[in-house]
């Protein structure tokens, strides 16, 4: 899905600058070019970095065990 039509921006695009280490909507936006023409899609935006953050966040943790 395009999210942002000025930089025709896809879904995919915010979740591959998620996946490049963009933890923010500034570093999104930068990664991607969305948002700097009109900013109309900076809430759809926005709302793709925090869906992935909650997605990150609800992952089980890794856990290393040591061979007793």
């Amino acid at each position: 899905m395009i999210v942002c039509q000025c930089a025709v921006v896809s879904d995919r695009d915010v979740s591959a600058a998620y996946a490049a280490g963009a933890r923010t909507l500034a570093q999104a936006c930068m990664s991607t070019g969305a948002g700097r023409d009109c900013g109309s899609c900076v809430f759809s935006v926005k709302r793709l970095v925090c869906e992935h953050g909650e997605t990150f966040a609800m992952s089980p943790p890794e856990v290393e065990v040591a061979a007793s």
